[in-house]
């Protein structure tokens, strides 16, 4: 990939965010781009990699590292500014991001069944069957709300 089009796709990419006021990025892909134009535009890029089809791993103890992260994160940013959001990507958008984005979802109240249906709504064929039995699975702790309230989400 030549370098002016590299600096082009940071543009287009830095643009994309600032409209939908994206102070996050979080990357559960392999790093495929450099992060210092985000960065300049002050856009947090953290990198939370697992593998392509599968579901946030577990580590010995049995804590999901990866989630624990990513829910930090998404309520850091949204106690810091409530207007902005965290963008979350993978390399297809179908898969480990999708399941990042229904965990939130279930944090703030929604059943599986229905952060899926949201999600398929806006990304169809997201969310595998490995994924979506990680999801029925999972217990949900109200880690994003706040004195029992939901924050907003909104997924593009």
């Amino acid at each position: 990939m030549n370098c002016a089009l590299v600096v082009g796709l940071g543009c287009i990419l830095c643009t994309e965010l600032k409209r939908h006021n994206a102070q996050a990025v979080v990357r559960v892909c392999e790093p495929s781009y450099k992060t210092d134009l985000l960065e300049k535009e002050g856009i947090t890029v953290t990198d939370l990699e697992f593998d392509d089809g599968s579901f946030p791993p577990a580590e010995a103890s049995g804590i999901y590292i990866v989630v624990t992260e990513w829910l930090d994160i998404v309520r850091r940013q949204a106690r810091a500014d409530p207007t902005s959001c965290v963008a979350v990507h993978c390399v297809a958008g179908l898969g480990r991001a999708p399941v990042l984005v229904a965990l939130a979802l279930m944090e703030l109240g929604l059943k599986y069944e229905d952060a899926v249906e949201l999600i398929r709504e806006k990304r169809r064929g997201a969310i595998n069957a490995k994924q979506l039995q990680f999801l029925e699975k999972y217990k949900p702790r109200s880690r994003l709300r706040k004195n029992g309230a939901k924050a907003g989400c909104s997924i593009q």
